[in-house]
C-alpha cells in the first residue's frame, strides 16, 4: 500500500523570525512531513505565487505572518491547516478564516515557558529591589552599603499577587513554590478554587489581591474587559513600596495612573510591556529611580524560538498522521486565553 501524499506547504513569516526558528534539522522534518517547493518564507501577496497558493493546504506560520483576510484566503482554495510557531493567534485569524472551518494551533504553551521563567526572576529580585539598586555601587561608590539598611529588601514572607491563571500565570505559581515562605493570592474569574490551592495559592477577588500583596505580577489576555483593568482605584489599593510587574501587555495598566504613583514613590514599577509601546520619548517613567524598563524581552527570543518552531512541528506531524492535537485554537477560545 502507498503512503498518502504529503500536503502542501508555505512558510508565511518575517526572513529574521525563519532565520533564527528554522535550522536544517528543522527545515528537513517540515520537508520530511510536507511538500515543500521553497524551504523560506514567501510574500503571500506575491502576484507570481497564484498557482502555488491555489494548491497549498498547509500554512506553517510565526512573526510577520500577515492576517488571514479574505482576500488572501480566497487565492487559497485549498488551505487546510495554519500551524502557527509562535503565541497568540489574534493577529493572523479574521472572521473569514473562522467561517472557513480552517484548523489553526497556537505554540503559545511553548512560549509561556520564558514569559513565566522571566516573571519569576523579576518578583524575586523585586523582593531585594535588585532592579533599581543596581544603580547604586555607580551613584554612591565609597558609601553604597548605606542604602540598605532597609527592610524593604526581603523575599522572606512575602505576599505575591498573580492576576489571570492562564497558561503563564499558572507557571508562575508553580515556580514561586520555591519560596518556601510566601503566600501566593491569584485573581482570574475563570479558574477553579480547587486547581489553584492544589498549585499551592489561593484564588479570591481582585480586590483582595491588590490590598494585601507585596508584589503583583500580571499575566491577564488583553480582552476588551480587561484593558485598563488596573487603574487609578485599583492601583490605589495596592500597599506602599509595593511592585507592580507587568510581562503581560502594556494596556491592561492605565499608564498616567502608574505613572503618577511611581512618581510620588508610593509604588516600584517592573515593565517589560507599556501602553503604548515604546513609551513616549519625554514619559517619566523612563528616568524614576523606581521603575525598571525593559524592551519586551520576556518571550522567547534567540534559541528559546526554537521550542516554538518544535511545538507547530509536532502539531503538523500530529494533524499529517490523524492524531488528535493538542494545541488547537478555537473562536471561542479567544475570549479567554492569553
Amino acid at each position: 500500500m502507498s503512503e498518502p501524499q504529503r500536503p502542501s506547504a508555505l512558510l508565511a513569516m518575517w526572513p529574521d523570525t525563519f532565520a533564527t526558528q528554522f535550522d536544517a534539522q528543522r527545515i528537513a522534518r517540515l520537508g520530511g512531513l510536507c511538500r515543500l517547493d521553497q524551504p523560506a518564507p514567501v510574500d503571500l501577496d506575491d502576484p507570481a505565487l497564484g498557482d502555488r497558493l491555489a494548491g497549498v493546504e498547509v500554512l506553517v506560520t510565526s512573526w510577520g505572518a500577515p492576517a488571514l483576510t479574505g482576500e488572501r484566503l480566497d487565492r487559497m482554495p485549498g488551505l487546510r491547516a495554519v500551524f502557527h510557531g509562535a503565541g497568540t493567534i489574534r493577529p493572523l485569524v479574521t472572521d473569514e478564516f473562522w467561517e472557513r472551518g480552517i484548523v489553526i494551533t497556537s505554540a503559545a504553551e511553548a512560549n509561556a515557558i520564558p514569559v513565566a521563567e522571566f516573571a519569576y526572576a523579576q518578583i524575586v529580585l523585586a523582593g531585594k529591589r535588585a532592579q533599581y539598586l543596581a544603580r547604586v555601587p555607580r551613584e554612591f561608590r565609597n558609601g553604597w552599603r548605606a542604602q540598605l539598611h532597609s527592610g524593604r529588601y526581603t523575599n522572606h514572607g512575602r505576599r505575591i499577587g498573580i492576576v489571570g491563571y492562564s497558561r503563564i500565570g499558572r507557571r508562575v505559581v508553580a515556580h514561586l513554590q520555591q519560596l518556601d515562605t510566601a503566600e501566593v493570592l491569584v485573581h482570574d474569574p475563570y479558574a477553579d478554587p480547587d486547581v489553584v490551592a492544589r498549585a499551592g495559592a489561593r484564588l479570591t477577588g481582585l480586590d483582595e489581591v491588590l490590598a494585601s500583596v507585596d508584589v503583583l505580577s500580571l499575566h491577564a489576555p488583553l480582552l476588551p474587559e480587561t484593558i485598563g483593568m488596573i487603574g487609578a482605584r485599583e492601583l490605589a489599593l495596592l500597599r506602599d513600596g509595593a511592585t507592580v510587574v507587568n510581562t503581560a501587555r502594556g494596556a491592561l495598566v492605565d499608564t498616567v495612573a502608574l505613572t503618577r504613583e511611581c512618581a510620588s514613590g508610593r509604588l516600584d514599577a517592573i515593565l517589560d510591556v507599556t501602553e503604548p509601546e515604546p513609551l513616549p520619548e519625554d514619559s517619566p517613567l523612563y528616568d524614576l529611580p523606581n521603575v525598571s524598563i525593559t524592551p519586551h524581552i520576556s518571550g522567547s527570543l534567540g534559541s528559546e524560538t526554537l521550542r516554538l518552531t518544535d511545538a507547530a512541528l509536532d502539531e503538523l506531524e500530529r494533524w499529517v498522521k490523524g492524531e488528535p492535537l493538542t494545541s488547537q485554537v478555537t473562536v471561542a477560545d479567544l475570549g479567554v486565553a492569553a
